[in-house]
């Protein structure tokens, strides 16, 4: 894909039970609305856009009009709207007696029965699977954001273990680590940072806490940045201090044995192959490791898309997924150890899967 008009044709070459896509927000943005457009600023409340094959069309109030006009691009017409009876006049010229498709994951059901009875169209089915679906295959410009995403959280990485100090809390390291990020070029984080010390780390997603850092604690650091929209999703642990302690070996070896089914993933990631046997690549690895001490403690999916939401479609949970691979995905390859009362142990990486293979951002 090599414009915004290109996504449409993506969109509709997948789904074709509809005459036209309809995207609408609500106070807060449907993340299709900047896929569909490229708009970067303004926030576009309770606009809609409506998706044809080739072209579509922006409703939008006084307040942004001009906002849009100066980012439209060539397959998208700007129609001006000053008042709801307008909206539902304009709106229903589009859609009356067509099949029209919703983003059911982010329309209120109100909005649905409004649609149906005032602007009458033939249908509505929900089409947010295929949406996903759609945003699944990433084009160059996308790939390319990901991927300054991805390098502005991996300095930050390297630059935040300088702020680790005995006494730090793991509040103040998420928030020490959202600075350097924003310094980098982040417009924020992608999710709320994660910051575990210590036996914190046996939560996947703990919410940082007062838990002040002390010598031979884990820190496990999970976190994202934003650029142009686009997300990155990298997780790092380190091992603080007491490096010659009986402890300090038995965490070293969890670590290792998480890079290594980390490493054993990436290598079999190639276009066709079921994410979910992955999964169980580097599921197996770590269940029997050492005669199976870690069997078990791997306790999540292995990765899940990543592009204008850190979640990026549908997740790849082994066991409930059927997705299998292609070229342009971007995926997250994270496996972990978790032992409660001790720590855990994640290795996070964003992937680029090609041709060829697999590459990290």
């Amino acid at each position: 894909m090599s414009s915004i008009v290109d996504r449409y044709k993506h969109f509709f070459a997948d789904e074709k039970r509809i005459d036209t896509l309809v995207v609408m927000n609500t106070g807060s943005q449907d993340p299709n609305f900047y896929y569909f457009t490229g708009f970067k600023s303004s926030l576009f409340e309770n606009n809609m856009l409506i998706v044809k094959k080739d072209h579509a069309y922006l409703l939008t109030y006084d307040l942004e009009y001009q906002d849009a006009v100066k980012q439209k691009f060539n397959g998208i017409e700007i129609v001006r709207m000053s008042d709801h009876e307008e909206k539902t006049r304009l709106f229903s010229k589009e859609i009356k007696g067509k099949t029209i498709g919703i983003n059911g994951e982010f329309l209120p059901f109100n909005y649905y029965k409004r649609i149906s009875k005032e602007n009458l169209p033939k249908s509505i089915i929900d089409v947010s699977e295929s949406l996903a679906r759609a945003r699944l295959i990433k084009d160059k410009g996308e790939i390319k954001n990901i991927m300054k995403a991805a390098k502005v959280t991996k300095t930050a990485m390297g630059l935040i273990q300088k702020r680790f100090k005995t006494g730090i809390t793991e509040i103040g390291l998420a928030k020490e680590f959202d600075e350097i990020s924003g310094s980098l070029g982040s417009e924020g984080p992608s999710f709320d940072t994660i910051v575990c010390f210590g036996s914190n780390a046996a939560l996947p997603h703990h919410s940082p806490d007062k838990t002040k850092l002390k010598k031979g604690d884990i820190i496990l650091i999970d976190a994202g940045a934003k650029v142009n929209r686009y997300c990155s999703d990298i997780t790092r642990s380190f091992l603080f201090g007491k490096k010659s302690s009986s402890d300090y070996q038995k965490k070293k070896h969890i670590y290792d044995t998480v890079k290594e089914a980390h490493d054993l993933a990436l290598r079999s990631i190639r276009e066709g192959v079921p994410l979910s046997s992955i999964h169980f690549i580097a599921a197996e690895y770590i269940n029997k490791k050492s005669k199976g001490i870690y069997k078990g403690k791997f306790i999540h999916s292995l990765g899940h898309s990543l592009g204008i939401e850190v979640h990026d479609g549908p997740g790849f949970s082994p066991a409930y997924s059927n997705i299998k691979t292609k070229a342009g995905m971007v995926i997250t390859d994270e496996p972990g150890i978790y032992i409660k009362g001790f720590g855990g142990i994640r290795i996070e990486d964003d992937v680029l899967i090609t041709k060829k293979g697999a590459v990290i951002l």
